[in-house]
């Protein structure tokens, strides 16, 4: 009988051909995930400033500002200072840092009054308010901007002007300095009390040492 002989295929022949777009993709994404090539977003701010301020009337004060971020402080960071007079509902806009310089509102109250005194690389938008009067109470809000980082909630600090030192504001002071000097005087007095000790322990222990010195030679010599 004749064996018939069917044509052998090779491997190659078997294996379907793998189209180049699909190898463009697999190679696309390996390279995203190895090199983190991801679209960045934006991150949230931190702002920080005081919570409240009290002056004195014709005086100076400093309103300071900060902020948190990840990012590195960027050359296109921002700062805004707000004022929202006691009384009033709706705040205006006095001061403004943008493209390396500071701006004053011109129309605001403190337009003659107001100076920036804060350092943007080092995250600081801190303003100066001079010559304050009683008009001045109210209610400042400072918002920044470190791109990409522009997500955050302002921060806002209650300033209050006085002709004298409110009388609960000078207790609360006095009454931390006393018990700061206070407890000064306290480590003082047991200091001196312990070396005081010390030295009457080492000169009762000296006499009593010699006393058993001198016990012990009177005895030997009664013998003799």
């Amino acid at each position: 009988m004749q064996s018939t002989k069917h044509p052998v295929r090779s491997a190659t022949s078997l294996e379907e051909p793998k189209e180049p777009g699909t190898m463009l993709t697999i190679l696309a994404l390996a390279s995203v995930v190895l090199l983190g090539i991801v679209p960045q977003q934006s991150e949230a701010i931190v702002i920080y400033t005081g919570w409240e301020r009290h002056a004195l009337v014709g005086s100076d004060i400093r309103l300071s500002c900060s902020f948190f971020s990840w990012r590195w402080t960027s050359e296109d960071v921002t700062f805004s200072w707000s004022y929202r007079p006691d009384g009033a509902r709706d705040a205006i806009s006095i001061f403004h840092y943008t493209g390396g310089a500071p701006y004053v509102d011109n129309k605001g109250p403190f337009r003659d009054r107001l100076e920036f005194v804060g350092n943007p690389g080092r995250r600081d938008g801190s303003i100066l308010l001079k010559n304050l009067d009683y008009t001045d109470n109210g209610t400042f809000t400072c918002d920044a901007k470190n791109p990409p980082d522009i997500v955050g909630r302002a921060s806002s600090v209650r300033l209050l002007v006085f002709e004298k030192v409110p009388i609960q504001a000078g207790v609360i002071t006095g009454s931390i300095i006393g018990a700061v000097l206070g407890l000064l005087l306290l480590i003082v007095v047991i200091y001196y009390l312990m070396r005081f000790l010390v030295a009457r322990r080492v000169f009762n222990l000296s006499v009593s040492k010699h006393g058993k010195k001198g016990k012990g030679k009177e005895g030997s010599q009664q013998r003799q």
